[in-house]
């Protein structure tokens, strides 16, 4: 079939062969909120946890497809301390009432595939396909195929941070790549049928910052660390839509966290915990190593933390050893030997 005619013959899904072309208001708005909500590979997700606290960016959220994006404001981790809360707010008033210098310095280029590639790995997610380097080449990347390895690195890295979603290679020979959701949870927070974004990257921050937190974390905690990756109560986000609702209602129902009201405090102040459905799908080894990879280091290097997560792991391991058949079987078997050893002298 001719191009041309192929071209007009193709939907969106069916056919995205000019995907770079058709897609640029989206892919400005996933671009955006995806460079700025992304946590550096340094970022400490507990703030104060390491001596030194990197620079953090905060993300100024579009209200709508139309909005314009102001210049972000860097902060340092630690002026989420509430003696610095005023001055950081003046700083972002300052940083938003001025133009930026850069404003009009054109985008590089590899952001733009970066963009792109993010966009497309969405649309074939949604679609519950696979994706192969051809693909991404061909549909994507285009003339900047030497720098696939660049661009795949960067797009692999937000869809992990932000989306929660592993980018992982399938067929070798094919190098076809699949999406699969991190830390072997099941859910995504995409209603069937609908549009929308994953949402596990919200979720397991939280359980990150849960478990960092002594395995309960207040409300006031939480908010800090979302706050200071571009997520804020009462500020609908373009990827998480409304924060609030997501973190204190729909992840709740879904048994991955608990929310619930501080023993005894007064005024009520509320605290949140790993739920039934986190505990059941994930550890906190992996949690841990997450967080650790956050930090630009190892799990090892939270010592409290990675005492306590091989713990879990040693106490899973006992539990799964102890319910599976074969262990079972064994130990009927032992016990009828030694039964019969003795019956039989």
């Amino acid at each position: 079939m001719p191009q041309e005619q192929e071209d007009a013959c193709c939907t969106r899904k069916q056919c995205p062969h000019t995907y770079s072309e058709t897609q640029g208001l989206e892919s400005a708005q996933v671009f955006e909120s995806t460079e700025e909500t992304v946590l550096p590979s340094s970022h400490p997700i507990m703030p104060g946890i390491l001596e030194e606290a990197p620079a953090a960016r905060i993300l100024n959220t579009p209200q709508g497809p139309q909005s314009e994006y102001t210049s972000s404001t860097t902060i340092s981790a630690t002026s989420l301390s509430k003696s610095d809360e005023s001055s950081s707010s003046q700083e972002e008033e300052d940083s938003s009432s001025t133009p930026s210098d850069t404003e009009n310095v054109p985008r590089d280029p590899l952001d733009e595939k970066v963009a792109l590639l993010v966009n497309f790995l969405l649309l074939k997610y949604q679609m519950k396909e696979s994706v192969t380097k051809a693909d991404m080449l061909h549909f994507v990347i285009r003339e900047y195929k030497d720098h696939f390895p660049e661009i795949i690195l960067r797009a692999s890295e937000r869809m992990e941070m932000i989306f929660g979603l592993d980018l992982k290679e399938v067929d070798p020979i094919s190098h076809s790549y699949v999406l699969l959701i991190k830390l072997g949870l099941t859910y995504d927070g995409m209603l069937s049928g609908e549009g929308g974004m994953p949402k596990t990257g919200i979720l397991i921050l939280i359980l990150g910052v849960i478990f960092m937190k002594g395995n309960r974390a207040t409300e006031e905690e939480v908010w800090e660390v979302l706050n200071v990756t571009g997520i804020y109560s009462g500020q609908k986000h373009f990827i998480f839509g409304d924060p609030t609702k997501l973190i204190t209602e729909e992840l709740v129902q879904e048994k991955y966290l608990k929310y619930q009201q501080v023993p005894n405090s007064d005024p009520a102040r509320y605290e949140f915990l790993w739920g039934p459905r986190a505990r059941a799908e994930t550890t906190k080894m992996k949690v841990l190593e997450f967080v650790a990879k956050v930090h630009g280091t190892d799990p090892s290097s939270f010592p409290s933390q990675y005492e306590e997560a091989l713990k879990d792991e040693e106490e899973r391991a006992q539990a799964k050893a102890a319910a599976s058949p074969g262990a079972t079987t064994m130990a009927g078997a032992s016990s009828g030997a030694m039964s019969s050893i003795y019956s039989n002298p």
